[in-house]
Order: C-alpha cells, then sequence, then structure tokens
C-alpha cells in the first residue's frame, strides 16, 4: 500500500523548507526533490503543513470509502475535533449528513478516549515512581518507538483511543461492522495500515467536505434538534482529548491521593528537547506525560483547515465537552492492551575520513568553514555532511557554498570580459565593478579601483556622467542603448539594462573607438580613390576628347577632299 504521505515531484520547489522543519529529518534530497524517507517518517504530517507549493500529499483513500459505503456494514468514526472543525454545525445534522453518504451509525472517537482514559487511571492508581508516556497519539508513539528507544518501556500498554472507539463499534454494530475514521491526523492512516481488521480506513475532514460537495449534500440540509444520536451514544469527558491537557483533565483526579505529577507536551521539538537523554530511573515520583506530536494538540492536525484560529477551535472544544466532575470509568470496559517495541532501521556508521570527503565537496575545508547556518535543513554542517555521506542529501543545499560558487563565476565572468560592466543600486551607487570598466573611466577612477576592488559604495556620477540613463532604467525598468557615446578620447556602445526591477541596474560598455577609428581610416582612403578614380576617368574623358576630335576634322577633311572632285565625261566610238 502507498505510504500516507508522498511528494508531487512536479510541483517541488527545491526550497527544503520541509525538511527544515522535519524533526527526525526524514526527507531525501535527490535531484533537487524533497522525498519522504518512509523508514524515518512519523507522520506527523509538519512536512505537508510547511510546503509551499503543496508539493507535499496526503494519500487519497476516498474512492475506496465511496466504493465501502453502501455494499457493507460501515461506522463512521468522528474524531472529538471535529467541532473545531466544523463550526455551527450541530451533532444531529452531522451524524445525518453521514448517514446520507451511506454510513450505518456515526459514532464519537471520544467514546474510546474515555476507554483509555480509565485504563491509564487503573496503571496510574499502582504505578511506582518513573516514567509513564501516554499513546493516544500514534506519531509520538512513533518517534519514541524510533528516536527514544530506551524510553519504549515508558510507553503505556494501551492502543489509542480509535483503536479502542472500533473494538466498541464493531462490538455493538452488529456481524461484520467495519469502521472508517474521519479527522484531522495523517499518522491514523499509519494505524490503520497496521490493523485493516479493525480500522478499514482513515480519512480527512477535507475528504468528508470532498464527498458531500460530490453527492450534493449540505449540512444546511438537515435540521438542528433531528432525532440523529451518535451511536451506540454520546461522548462524555473523552471529547476534551483533542486539546492539549485534555487527556490528563480526565484522569488527573488520580494526583489527588497519590504524588502523581502531570505534564503535557505538544510538538515534535518539545517532545524531543524534553524527553531526550532523560533516565526514568532518576524520577522520584510517577510522572505522566501526555505526548501528542501537533502543537496545541489534535486541533491543530496537519489535515485540518488553518483558516480559523486554534484559540477558535480550542473554544469549540470547550463549548461542546462537558465539565469533567467525577473520575472516568469504562462504559464498555473494553480494554485495549497493547505493547510496542523498538522499531530499529539501520543507522551507517560513518567514518571520519567520508566526512572529510564530504565537507570538500562543498568547499569546507577547515573548522572555521562549518558555519553551521542551517539554511541545508539540519542544525549543523556535520549533520549535513553526514547525510551526504548516506545519500539523503546534495552539495547544491550549501546556501553559502552554492554563493561562493556563483560569486567565484562571476568574478571570473567579469574579470575576462573585454567590456566594461557596472552595476548600480536604486541610490545610484555601485554596487560591484569590473577592472575593465575602471580602467576605462581614466586614471583616477582606475586608482580608486586598486584600493576599493570593484568600487561598491561608489557615487556613479563621480565616475560616469550617464546617470539619468540609469535612473530612467530605475524607473521604466525598460533598457536603454546609447552608441558612440565619446568619453575623453575613448568612444563606448552602452546597454543599461534592469537586473532587480525598481532596484539594480547593470550596465555594459563596449570600447568601439579602434573600431570606428579603422571605420573613419576606410573611409578616408575610400574617399582618396574615389577621387583618383575620378581624375583618371576625367583624364581618359579629355584624352578620349581630343582623339574623338581628332578622328572628326581628319574624316572631314577626307570627305570634303572628295567632294570637290567632279566625274569627266568619257566618249565612247561607235
Amino acid at each position: 500500500m502507498t505510504f500516507p504521505i508522498y511528494t508531487q515531484e512536479n510541483n517541488c520547489q527545491d526550497c527544503y523548507k520541509c525538511l527544515r522543519a522535519c524533526a527526525v529529518k526524514a526527507i531525501q534530497i535527490r535531484e533537487g526533490h524533497a522525498r519522504i524517507i518512509q523508514e524515518l517518517c512519523v507522520l506527523c504530517g509538519t512536512c505537508v503543513t510547511v510546503c509551499p507549493v503543496g508539493a507535499k500529499k496526503i494519500r487519497d483513500d476516498l474512492e475506496e470509502a465511496k466504493t465501502l459505503v453502501g455494499e457493507r456494514n460501515i461506522f463512521a468514526s468522528l474524531a472529538p475535533s471535529w467541532v473545531g472543525e466544523f463550526p455551527g454545525v450541530a451533532p444531529e445534522q452531522m451524524v445525518r449528513a453521514l448517514k446520507k453518504l451511506g454510513f450505518t451509525g456515526v459514532g464519537e472517537t471520544a467514546l474510546g478516549a474515555q476507554e483509555v482514559s480509565a485504563g491509564a487511571v487503573a496503571i496510574l492508581q499502582e504505578a511506582p515512581p518513573g516514567l509513564y508516556l501516554s499513546t493516544a497519539c500514534p506519531s509520538a508513539v512513533q518517534y519514541v518507538r524510533k528516536y527514544l528507544p530506551y524510553l519504549v518501556p515508558s510507553l503505556l500498554p494501551q492502543g489509542s483511543p480509535l483503536l479502542a472507539h472500533a473494538r466498541i463499534l464493531q462490538r455493538c454494530g452488529g456481524a461484520n461492522a467495519q469502521v472508517v475514521f474521519f479527522g484531522p491526523c495523517i499518522a491514523k492512516k499509519w494505524e490503520a495500515d497496521s490493523r485493516p481488521e479493525e480500522i478499514r480506513l482513515t480519512l480527512t475532514f477535507d475528504d468528508l467536505r470532498r464527498w458531500m460537495e460530490d453527492a450534493r449534500i449540505t449540512f444546511d440540509d438537515f435540521r438542528e434538534g433531528d432525532e440523529a444520536p451518535f451511536f451506540p451514544q454520546r461522548a462524555r469527558e473523552g471529547t476534551h482529548y483533542p486539546v492539549e491537557g485534555g487527556m490528563i483533565r480526565t484522569i488527573e483526579h488520580v494526583g489527588k491521593s497519590r504524588k502523581v505529577r502531570f505534564l503535557t507536551l505538544t510538538g515534535m521539538a518539545n517532545l524531543r528537547e524534553a524527553l531526550e537523554g532523560l533516565d526514568p530511573g532518576r524520577l522520584q515520583c510517577p510522572l505522566f506525560v501526555e505526548c501528542l506530536a501537533c502543537p496545541g494538540g489534535c486541533i491543530n492536525g496537519p489535515a485540518s483547515r488553518e483558516e480559523r484560529p486554534v484559540l477558535e477551535r480550542w473554544m469549540d472544544v470547550e463549548a461542546y465537552a462537558p465539565e469533567v466532575l467525577e473520575p472516568s470509568s469504562s462504559s464498555f470496559g473494553e480494554t485495549v492492551e497493547q505493547h510496542y517495541q523498538e522499531e530499529i532501521f539501520p543507522k551507517p556508521e560513518i567514518s571520519e575520513e567520508e566526512l572529510l570527503r564530504a565537507f570538500q565537496s562543498v568547499g569546507k575545508f577547515s573548522p572555521e568553514d562549518e558555519i553551521n547556518c542551517g539554511g541545508c535543513g539540519y542544525e549543523s554542517c556535520r549533520e549535513f555532511a553526514k547525510a551526504l555521506v548516506m545519500g539523503r542529501g546534495e552539495p547544491t543545499m550549501c546556501v553559502s557554498y552554492m554563493r561562493k560558487k556563483a560569486q567565484k563565476k562571476a568574478n571570473a565572468l567579469l574579470r575576462s570580459m573585454p567590456s566594461g560592466v557596472v552595476i548600480v543600486d536604486r541610490d545610484m551607487k555601485i554596487v560591484e565593478c569590473n577592472e575593465r570598466f575602471a580602467r576605462f573611466m581614466g586614471e583616477d577612477v582606475y586608482a580608486i579601483y586598486q584600493v576599493i576592488p570593484g568600487m561598491k559604495g561608489c557615487v556613479l556620477s563621480k565616475v560616469f556622467p550617464l546617470e539619468h540613463l540609469f535612473q530612467g532604467v530605475l524607473e521604466t525598468n525598460e533598457d536603454v542603448s546609447c552608441d558612440h557615446f565619446r568619453h575623453g578620447e575613448m568612444l563606448f556602445d552602452i546597454t543599461i539594462f534592469s537586473i532587480e526591477p525598481f532596484q539594480t541596474v547593470g550596465a555594459v560598455l563596449t570600447d568601439v573607438t579602434r573600431r570606428e577609428l579603422q571605420r573613419d581610416q576606410i573611409a578616408h582612403r575610400a574617399e582618396e580613390v574615389i577621387q583618383r578614380n575620378l581624375s583618371t576617368v576625367q583624364e581618359i574623358a579629355c584624352k578620349l576628347g581630343e582623339h574623338m576630335a581628332d578622328t572628326e576634322i581628319l574624316l572631314r577633311s577626307i570627305a570634303e577632299g572628295y567632294a570637290a572632285e567632279e566625274p569627266k565625261a568619257v566618249k565612247r566610238e561607235s
């Protein structure tokens, strides 16, 4: 089965935001794209919520659910955070809508939470000093199993509220009853994948919205107050579970008679900071810790909508949940015993030689080069180097390395260019220029360049007289060209262009002095040739004219000589 979270690589923008946000670094960067490392992932869903372009996706099980209902005896298990997700929707409207979609019945997962609380009470009443971690949040459980394996014995030997509720629905729902969960949690998909015989599918609240839209059903189709109860009954104190501290509120009465201490930890970072390195054997009393992967609790789950502030959702849950006045007790006696084991995954040993090669691949040759900026997503350069060795990262992830590399390329390009280059900011101060530009501007400017390479901060108008053209490009964001601009004894073709719209302008100056001089010389020589040719033609023409005149005189004289002679008569004898 497909992993519950995946990357739509065509949308991934190579920003590494998911890696920076991931508490366990379960992200691999390959060819610039971020992929989930399944064996490392705890399914907290942080990568889904922080991805700026929505490239991290939740597996879509909606079509399978549509096929399932109507054909079988299917019950919906509704997470208690629904009241904050669907403000203004009454319980009977929710039940009627889900039944309209084809569900046999609708129950509150909070019923299972009450069973879990009752089990926790029984454990804590007899608990010796030590650490006791809640198991209601599957992401928190996975985190302990994978990253704090020495604390696995501290996990309460209980299943989750969803598992308890699924068993209640199957017991009360008749033969072959199956359960589909609706909530804000992605990790519940892993839970369903692990126990398909008890939890058939898990969907998100957005899936429910899409399903209702496809079926052309709205909550307004059903009146508030219609008879449509939750199955098999409405939950009580379990409805406090989706807010941080909610579970503790249902069991903290245990501490009144015994020295049990209670603590709530929400958010992966807080879990790590509070539990990493903790020795339960040093605790002098029982300490119960409610562990929730999502900051603020389930009301802030990764598949919940963010349009409404968390505080508003918290208020909705508080208004819906009854006040806890009496100890939690099991209504159904559904014990959900579950023992946990470490989840071991390969952890390769990395030698110092491998780390050294990894450091060198990103231009780090001494401890001073390890700036630990965190731009790559890892907390230190050493952790990033380990990721490179394990094939989870790429050198291009190192911001400082790429910046230096780009700067070196730019500097090499500027140095080797035969043209002068200058970059100016919006205040008409030089950001960068190359040596060629400084030489073009004269000996005084070049002397400044030798003292201040790049001439950063120098006022353009003190160096180059075309400030108004730079200002025009800055204001209009349109390129400008100026041909044959004379500066001293030199001629330049200049192109001024926008680099950052309305912020930075650049210019390229090409020395055309020699080319124009050669052009003038060629033109002058061509003019001389033309003049000589004209003289020759004129001279030839004169000679031809003289010859033509002499020829004409000669021919006329001959013609006139013939015309002067008259023919004589000849007498013939008969």
